[in-house]
C-alpha cells in the first residue's frame, strides 16, 4: 500500500472512522460494532443499522475491512452473524485520519478556536 492509496481515502467519513476504531485489535459482528461505537461516543452520533451496513459494504469494496471466517464457540455465537476485521490498509487509513485530525486540532488551537495551546 502506498501513501497515495491511503491519501485517496481521506478524509474518512465519521461512520468509517468509528467502525475502524471499533475493529481495532479484535474482530466484531455488526451489532457489536454498533454497541462499541455507541459506548465510545455516548450515543453521539448514533450509528444506525442502515448506515453501519452500507459503510461496511463500502469498506469491504475499498479493502479497509474483510469478513472473517473464524467464529466464536457455538455457545457464544449466532450463525447469522458476520464478523469483520480491519485490514492493514484499514489500520493505515485510520492512523492517517488520526494524524489529519490531530493537525486540524493543532491549527484550531493556534488560531484560538480550541482549548489548549495558544
Amino acid at each position: 500500500m502506498t501513501t497515495n492509496e491511503i491519501d485517496a481515502l481521506l478524509p474518512l467519513s465519521s461512520a468509517t472512522f468509528h467502525i475502524l476504531l471499533a475493529l481495532a485489535g479484535h474482530d466484531r459482528h455488526g451489532y457489536g460494532i454498533m454497541q462499541d461505537v455507541e459506548g465510545q461516543t455516548e450515543g453521539k452520533p448514533k450509528l444506525s443499522a442502515g448506515t453501519l451496513y452500507r459503510s461496511i459494504q463500502r469498506m469491504l469494496e475499498q479493502g479497509l475491512v474483510i469478513e472473517v471466517r473464524e467464529r466464536p464457540a457455538p455457545g457464544d455465537d449466532d450463525e447469522r452473524r458476520r464478523y469483520y476485521r480491519a485490514t492493514p490498509l484499514g489500520i493505515a487509513a485510520a492512523r492517517a485520519e488520526t494524524h489529519r485530525l490531530t493537525e486540524l486540532v493543532r491549527l484550531a488551537q493556534a488560531a484560538g478556536f480550541a482549548p489548549g495551546r495558544s
